[in-house]
């Protein structure tokens, strides 16, 4: 396996965080979105903080970022996390190291409460997220609807140690 160096992405990164997003969205198991938005959509809604993306080599291989569950005061320490891996570079630990950085930094910076909905098809995902210390909180069946095909998701949560909850 090749060396996997995790940075903090910065705006010059988003033609190749934007390249992932879209082989999540064609692979038909990442994600409902049927596009990927402008940088400047993109950017206002996820937090500025804990946005991750994997080098290998010069290459952008995956990335990571949070987006608020609310704007409400009470909700300030719970996310949405994504984690999306290239298609060429899946396998390789790519998901592990991103998951653990964005778990990591998001634990300092008070998250006490990250979440994802993730496609019961999607097994990658699935282990990767039990495997950062996710439990499974329950099934949305047929929450939404991809080319006419009711699709269900499964709701994920880990709770921060440091929080004490």
């Amino acid at each position: 396996m090749e060396n996997i160096c995790i940075e903090e992405m910065v705006p010059s990164d988003w033609k190749d965080v934007r390249r992932i997003y879209l082989e999540g969205i064609a692979s038909g198991h990442a994600t409902f979105e049927t596009a990927a938005p402008s940088w400047e959509k993109w950017n206002a809604s996820h937090s500025s903080a804990c946005r991750f993306v994997a080098r290998i080599g010069d290459t952008v291989a995956g990335w990571s970022a949070l987006k608020p569950v609310s704007a409400r005061s009470v909700y300030a320490g719970v996310a949405e996390v994504s984690v999306y891996v290239g298609k060429r570079n899946m396998k390789q630990g790519v998901g592990s190291r991103l998951m653990e950085s964005v778990v990591k930094d998001s634990e300092a910076r008070g998250f006490w409460t990250l979440q994802a909905g993730i496609f019961p098809e999607n097994k990658a995902s699935l282990q990767l997220h039990k495997r950062a210390g996710f439990r499974e909180v329950g099934r949305r069946e047929r929450i939404g609807k991809m080319e006419g095909v009711w699709r269900d998701i499964i709701l994920m949560e880990r709770r921060s140690s440091i929080a004490g909850i």
